[in-house]
């Protein structure tokens, strides 16, 4: 009986954990900005593109969607950028 239920564990375990496997892509990038936030590191940005898209210089720091997307980590991008200064 102990053979039977270790078994059915082993087999019920990863069915579980493949089911909250797929994530939205919006909701992995707010995660991943949060744990760079947390971090401390400023002036980044991250892009969710296609799998086929080209990374360039970025980063692969995440897929969603079931691997049909993936998020792409590039620093500097928003540092860059200046700042809209109040003309007054």
């Amino acid at each position: 009986m102990k053979i039977i239920l270790a078994v059915a564990a082993v087999l019920v375990v990863p069915a579980c954990s493949y089911a909250q496997g797929a994530k939205a892509c919006e909701e992995l990038k707010t995660e991943i900005a949060a744990k760079l936030d947390a971090k401390g590191v400023k002036g980044y940005t991250l892009d969710i593109v296609a799998k086929d898209a080209d990374a360039g210089d970025a980063k692969v720091v995440g897929t969603c969607e079931g691997g049909a997307k993936k998020i792409l980590y590039k620093k500097g991008e928003a540092a860059a950028k200046p700042a809209v200064k109040d003309p007054k």
